[in-house]
């Protein structure tokens, strides 16, 4: 089975490439989508959290914007963070994996802003990284999350810079398109180019 990699900062068009992956046929994992999913249920993670960072889950929900106040501007938390909701959505990953294997399929996408970084690159044939210029990404989050420039711009701050992605990932889309239609099309292209090799940079 090939399982392309999917990963980039913020805002960057990593959800676009995921549908446009979908529309190929992929079984798609969406990290962040995981991620929101253990959060609603309850679980281990949420009381691993709450036991780190007091005052973030009240009631069984987490704040996430007070969460990232603290995060954000504490390397130490940071990493406390990432160490917790890695290991949950790492494991959570791995059963989808053998879920699909089980069923034989042929191809898979993961996505995730961590997905190096978490261990996750790991469990892929190659790795895709997708990039895009610091503002349009804040404006793209903003527009998305309500969020103000102060907060957009904290958080792309905290994330990997663009070097990163490029020493680490097989291949990488840049996505400068006027329009999220022809980004999909850019990436329907690249991933045809990524299937056909099967996988291989």
């Amino acid at each position: 089975m090939t399982i392309i990699g999917l990963t980039g900062g913020s805002g960057g068009g990593k959800s676009t490439a995921l549908r446009t992956l979908a529309a190929l046929g992929a079984e798609v994992i969406d990290c962040d989508a995981l991620y929101h999913e253990l959060l609603t249920s309850g679980g281990a993670m949420v009381t691993e959290l709450s036991d780190r960072f007091p005052g973030v889950v009240t009631d069984g929900v987490l704040d996430r914007k007070a969460l990232g106040q603290i995060v954000f501007h504490d390397p130490d938390a940071l990493a406390d963070l990432n160490a917790i909701t890695h290991r949950h959505v790492c494991d959570a990953v791995d059963i989808q994996i053998a879920d699909c294997t089980a069923l034989h399929g042929t191809l898979m996408a993961i996505e995730a802003i961590a997905l190096i970084e978490s261990g996750l690159g790991s469990r892929c044939t190659t790795i895709v990284g997708v990039l895009a210029p610091a503002e349009r990404r804040a404006e793209r989050i903003m527009a998305r999350e309500g969020l103000d420039h102060a907060y957009a711009t904290a958080r792309l701050e905290s994330q990997k810079p663009d070097a990163f992605f490029r020493e680490h990932c097989d291949y990488i889309i840049e996505n400068d398109y006027p329009t999220p239609e022809a980004f999909a099309a850019a990436c329907q292209t690249q991933f045809m180019q990524v299937i056909t090799e099967g996988g291989s940079a």
